[in-house]
Parts: C-alpha cells; sequence; structure tokens
C-alpha cells in the first residue's frame, strides 16, 4: 500500500471508521534511518489507532526503527514479510523473508526487545508455488516463538518471480481454509485475514471465523465500505453523517496545505468515496483538476460536494449501506 495509506488517507478512513485499526504503508528501515523520519512517521492524532508498518530484515535497524514508531505514539510496530514487489525483494525483505524464519524470528524478538507496544507480523501463505501447509505452519511457528501473537495473513502465495504486484493480488489462488488451520494449530495467537475480501458481506462472514480482517484496495476503492462494516459491527457507535466528513476532511485538508501539504496528495484518498454512485465520475474530475485545486485551495471539496445536487448527495448519504461489494 505504499503511496496509498498515507496520512492524509488514513484521517479520511478514520472519520468514516472509528473503530477500525489503521495501518501506514509499508516504510522501510532505510527510509527511517537515513532519510527525513519526520515525513515518514508524522500523523494525525486522530487516527488512533493506529499501526507502523515496517519493511526490513535487520534486526538492529528493525529495533531501532520500531523505536522510532514508539516514540512517536504508534500503538502497534508491523513487520511486512508479505510485499512481492521486485524494489523489496532487492532489500532482501518482504515475502522473500518467509524463506528465512529463523530471521524473521530474531527481528521480531529485537522488536520486542526494544519497545513495549505489540509487534505483529503480516506475511503470505507461501512462495511461488508451493502450497504445502506445512510451509506456512513452520514460518509461524518460529515467529509465534519469538513473541508474536498476532498475524495478518494475506491467504495467497506470493509469486517471486513472473508475477507483478498487481497479479500477486489477484492469480495465486487464495486459501481461506489454509489460513484458518492456522488458527487451530495456534490457538494462543490471532490471526486476521488478508486478501480477496470485496465488500461488507464476506468480509463479515470471514471475520465470524478469524480474529478480525484487513481490507487494503477494497477500502481504497469504495471507502464507505469501511463505515458499513462499523455500522454492522458496532450499531451503538456514532459515525458521522457524509456532510460532517466533507466538513472535517476540508478542515483537515486546509491545516496539511497550510503546512506546506500538495493538496493534490492530500485528496488522492477521497477520490473514491463516491465510487458505484451517481455522480462519481464528476467528483473525481473535479478534484483532480489541477488548475482548479490551484486557484480554489481546499474550498474545492465543497464546490465538489455541492455540484452534486441535493438528490446526489441524499443517495451518498444512503448509499454505503447498499455497497457491499467493490
Amino acid at each position: 500500500m505504499i503511496d496509498v495509506t498515507d496520512r492524509h488517507c488514513r484521517y479520511f478512513h478514520r472519520l468514516l471508521a472509528p473503530q477500525a485499526r489503521l495501518y501506514t504503508e509499508m516504510v522501510t528501515t532505510g527510509a527511517l534511518l537515513h532519510g527525513d523520519a519526520g515525513r515518514h512517521l508524522d500523523f494525525d492524532a486522530a487516527e488512533h489507532p493506529v499501526a507502523l508498518q515496517l519493511g526490513g530484515s535487520e534486526p538492529a535497524d528493525l529495533a531501532h526503527c520500531a523505536r522510532l514508531g514508539q516514540q512517536w505514539g504508534y500503538d502497534e510496530i508491523n513487520l511486512n514479510c508479505g510485499c512481492p514487489s521486485e524494489r523489496v525483494q532487492r532489500g532482501a525483505f518482504g515475502a522473500c523473508l518467509m524463506a528465512e524464519p529463523a530471521l524473521v524470528a530474531d527481528c521480531v524478538r529485537a522488536m520486542r526487545d526494544a519497545v513495549s507496544v505489540p509487534v505483529t507480523v503480516k506475511h503470505r501463505l507461501g512462495l511461488d508455488y508451493d502450497d504445502s501447509y506445512g510451509f506456512v505452519r513452520d514460518f509461524v511457528g518460529a515467529v509465534f516463538e519469538a513473541g508474536c501473537r498476532v498475524f495478518i495473513v494475506h491467504a495467497r502465495n506470493a509469486v517471486l518471480k513472473g508475477l507483478s504486484p498487481k497479479d500477486n493480488r489477484e492469480k495465486p489462488p487464495l486459501r481461506y481454509e489454509d489460513a484458518l488451520r492456522l488458527r487451530r494449530d495456534f490457538p494462543g495467537a490471532r490471526f486476521v485475514l488478508n486478501g480477496g475480501l470485496s465488500g461488507v458481506e464476506d468480509s463479515l462472514e470471514w471475520m465470524g471465523r478469524f480474529d478480525g480482517v484487513m481490507l487494503g484496495r477494497a477500502a481504497w476503492h469504495h471507502p464507505d465500505v469501511l463505515s458499513e462494516l462499523n455500522r454492522r459491527i458496532a450499531p451503538d457507535q456514532a459515525i458521522l453523517p457524509p456532510e460532517q466528513v466533507l466538513e472535517a476532511f476540508a478542515g483537515y485538508a486546509a491545516r496539511r496545505v497550510a503546512d506546506g501539504a500538495p493538496l493534490h496528495i492530500v485528496l488522492r484518498g477521497i477520490l473514491g468515496w463516491r465510487a458505484g454512485l451517481p455522480g462519481a465520475r464528476r467528483w473525481r474530475r473535479i478534484l483532480s483538476d489541477t488548475a482548479a485545486l490551484r486557484a480554489e485551495g481546499p474550498a474545492i471539496l465543497r464546490r465538489a460536494w455541492a455540484e452534486l445536487g441535493p438528490d446526489q448527495a441524499l443517495l451518498c448519504s444512503a448509499g454505503s449501506a447498499g455497497q457491499s461489494r467493490m
């Protein structure tokens, strides 16, 4: 989710779903050790609970970066052992780490020694075309022995050669039953299901069999799924109506732009808010108009909303309940 779940996207998602746990895009240890740590780690207090996802393979570096994350106020440190991109492979981390469970265990131990917040691991079920359950069972076993108690399982293999990151989200078969076997074999751990979840109903179905579900691209393309899931999971919790979400995000955007953030970056996460509803194309077109963004600033959000018209705005207010697929 690099360049997707940035701080602006997470703030918007928090407005939609007070109950959700939010995760950063993967941040490499090199970016924190040798770059502008504040640019990668700053976030709004409204985002809590929020987890910092790290990419790296050196225990000492990961421990240092985990400590930075705790100092910045993150509620969880997550180690990514699931990303299959070639760039990540060249750095010897992400999904390729699953081939080295002892190293991942050392990384987890070092991070747990460095921080008091939970250290969790996100991983795949296997590598390339080896579908043997024993591979992932042994990986989880080694990391469990190192003290990890929360595993986020993308329930398909990562194919490191021959498939693009996009293909790796779609082509290797999903194996939810093998993910469930992990939950049965490690009753002392919690397992969160990721991969292939497309909306409210299937998320709720699998949430009943796991300790939680993680939505990635689905929430990016159809953010209202988060609101509806929150309503279904916590019916007594107040959810902001869309008009108030818009106003709150407009105020946030104004603050971020005043701090120097480019408006088009701040607005990326909100472009898909009307997906599947009337006016979606116009909404995206207005908020992607470079000249208009430069001329109007964050106030363009209110114009884009107003141009939907009262009937279409009402659809947006009611539409999330009907948006069960993404």
